[in-house]
This record gives C-alpha cells, structure tokens and sequence, in this order.
C-alpha cells in the first residue's frame, strides 16, 4: 500500500510538470491568443530583420496590435519585405515608424510601430515608409573592435 501510494504521486508531480512544460513552450512560442479575423495588413523594407520570425508580435506602447504575417527578401530593392497584421481596433497614421527591437532574456525580436501626427490612417495594403532594421549584435562587436583598434593607433 505504501509503495502505491508513493507511485501515485510521483506519478502526478510528473504529470504536472509536463503540463508546465507544455505551457511554458506555448508563451514561449508566441502560441498565446490573437485573432486575426478582424485585422488589415501593411507591409514594411527592412535592411537587416535579424532574427524575426513569422508570428512575432507587433508591438505599439508595449501593448500587442498584431503579429508578422510573412516575410520575404525583395529582389527589387534587395531587402526584407515583412507583412504585419494588425487588429482593426487599433489606426496607426500614415507616417508611423517601424522598428525591429528585442525584448526579454531570450531575445524574442518583435516589431514596435511608433505613431506618427499625420492625419491620414494607415489602411489595408499600405506600406509603412519609415522603418529601422534591427540591431545585430556581431555587427555591433565589429563597431567596437573596430573603434577600439583605431585609438591605439
């Protein structure tokens, strides 16, 4: 009886630590809700997207207004074209700026739009013209290095 009984709760501490794994894979996914059934789409050139992917959040004030969509290498301009989704709810003007930030101890990257004061409202299949790319930590080191080797010159 007692050997039952022990199997029994390591058998649900076990159990209960899968369903945290599970959970934790899904916040970690970006798995979390957001319906993009009422939603418009705007597109944006970045020069350098780092490490985004499809289904990262886009991020106004901190708050999610949508997500990237899809992300494809222009042959025209010979940079990344990325497709955003975001909630009908939530106008943004014509001059916003996008930017590729990074958030957290994981580095997830998401893209932060920062409204503009023009009086014309973004709409479904405009393009955001202001864009920065993302910060490249190697190319960062590089700077550094760099600099650092011309002063002891």
């Amino acid at each position: 009886m007692q050997r039952t009984t022990m199997d029994l709760w390591v058998g649900l501490f076990v159990v209960m630590g899968v369903i945290a794994l599970m959970i934790l894979s899904l916040k970690v996914g970006n798995l979390n809700a957001y319906n993009p059934s009422q939603s418009y789409l705007i597109t944006g050139n970045f020069e350098n997207i780092g490490g985004l992917k499809i289904r990262a959040p886009v991020k106004s004030a901190g708050v999610v207004v949508g997500r990237v969509t899809d992300i494809q290498f222009s042959t025209q301009t010979y940079d990344a074209l990325v497709t955003m989704s975001v909630d009908s709810r939530f106008t943004f003007p014509k001059d916003t700026f996008a930017s590729i930030l990074t958030s957290g101890l994981l580095g997830e990257q998401y893209i932060g739009l920062a409204a503009g004061g023009d009086e014309a409202i973004l709409k479904d299949g405009d393009k955001i013209i202001k864009t920065n790319s993302a910060m490249v930590l190697e190319e960062l080191i590089g700077r550094f290095m760099f600099d650092k080797a011309s002063e002891s010159k």
